[in-house]
Parts: structure tokens; sequence; C-alpha cells
């Protein structure tokens, strides 16, 4: 009966309360062996155990580091294979994906080998870019790789024009990752700090309108005739490892073969 009355009435729930606040004490009385067995297995380990999980442990700790790393590191490819992803839907011309397979060990030589050749379609003088702007042109094709030289190089020279207003220039490397600069620019070009320079297609070898660098500094040295003007690159030269190969629509397959 009493069973009952607690189950479908709270007459009996301040009693219930007094009991269970008086047998409170025997459920911590009762727990006393379980606490000195649990502080005994504590304080009586074996050293060498102790010693043996702390080394499992660290060796855990580092192969979860070393995965973490990865994790972070695919995780930056794959944002630069979507940010390639996207770049490919400004073009109005076919491409091909290609990884940096090598680089030039010498920092006076900006080339790169790619896993992409002759049996892929390569060919000489072929335009690449990254997912930020244009990078290089091909040099050398062998069956499955070539070898790509980057605007940057000191041998390296390509039409550009400012993005603003369309005036003309040529930017060639400096051996500088980070820098190249325009060659005979006068005094009196309508060339700004900031200017966004693009390819301008002169010469056929670039397609018309590829981002090539933004302008840095603009510098008039006395008894000079033309000003110095620094551009620092659009792509990321030294970093990118995901490339496209940009096969342009007046290119066909036996063109590509004869170069």
């Amino acid at each position: 009966m009493l069973m009952a009355v607690d189950a479908y009435t709270t007459w009996l729930s301040p009693i219930s309360k007094v009991v269970d606040n008086a047998i409170r004490p025997f459920y911590w009385v009762t727990n006393i062996p379980a606490r000195m067995q649990e502080w005994g297995e504590a304080n009586t380990t074996p050293r060498g155990e102790i010693q043996q999980d702390n080394a499992r442990l660290k060796q855990e700790g580092l192969i979860h580091s070393a995965q973490l790393q990865r994790m972070a590191e695919l995780a930056a490819e794959n944002l630069r294979l979507r940010q390639l992803l996207n770049a490919t839907e400004l073009l109005m011309d076919s491409v091909l994906v290609t990884e940096v397979i090598g680089v030039s060990p010498s920092p006076q030589s900006h080339t790169v080998t790619i896993d992409r050749g002759r049996d892929d379609g390569v060919y000489v003088g072929q335009p690449i870019l990254d997912a930020e702007g244009l990078m290089g042109q091909i040099i050398s094709v062998y069956d499955g790789h070539s070898v790509a030289l980057l605007i940057t190089d000191s041998s390296h020279a390509l039409p550009v024009q400012v993005l603003r207003n369309g005036v003309r220039s040529i930017a060639e490397g400096t051996s500088d990752y980070n820098r190249m600069r325009l060659r005979f620019v006068s005094p009196t070009s309508d060339i700004q700090e900031g200017d966004q320079l693009v390819s301008s297609g002169l010469g056929g070898r670039f397609p018309v309108g590829y981002p090539v660098g933004k302008v840095t500094s603009i510098t008039q040295q006395p008894g000079k005739i033309f000003v110095d003007v620094e551009v620092d690159p659009s792509a990321e030269l030294d970093r990118s490892r995901h490339l496209l190969l940009v096969f342009t629509l007046g290119d066909s397959a036996a063109d590509r073969g004869s170069r």
C-alpha cells in the first residue's frame, strides 16, 4: 500500500526526502573499500610500468600529432585545388591540371618540372598558371614530363598592359620570386602604384587577359631616362604545387605537334 501511495501521490514526498538524507552517509561508508582500492592501485603501481605507460603515451601523442599535421596539409591542398577549379571557370580556353614534381636547385634559374608531357599534348611555349595568375611557359617537352620557365626568371620577359587604362609595357624577371620590373617606362606613362597588370596578348605567346602582377613601387632615379617600376607577381611562384596547362582555342593538335 505504501508503494502504491508513493507511486500515484505526493503524500510521502516529505518523508522520502528525510529518509534519503538519513541513509546517505551509509552509501558513503559502503564506498570506502572501493575508494581505498583505487587509491592503493594509483600509489602502488611499479615505477617501470609507469615509465612504460608514459613512453607509450608519448609515442601515441607523436603519432596523433603527425596525423593532425597530415590532415592540415590535406585540407590546405584541398583548398588549393578548389581555388584552381574556381580559376578554370574564368577561362575560355581548355585546360589540363598538372603537378610540380621538380624545382631547379639553382637560385638563378627559375624553372619547374611538371608531370605532363608529349603524351598529354603539351607543347613548347604553352602557358601555365596557378589559381592566382600566370606562372610561365613550357620550354622543354618529353614523353612523360615537361620543364617550364617561370616569369620571374631573369631571362624571361612578356608583354603586359595595365588593367585600368590599357597602357602597354614589358615585364621581365629579376631572379626573385617576389619581384618583377617593367622595362622602358617613361616618366609620363600613366602607371600608378597598385595598378593590376595582365598579359596583353602581343607576340602571340600568351593569350590576353591573364593576371601577371601588381605595381608596388615607382622610382625616378636621377639622370635616368626611364623610371624603375617594380611588380609583385600574382601567382604563388615558389609555393604552388598544382598548376594549369592552357590550351588556347586557336591551337589545334597539329599546331601543338609542330611546336
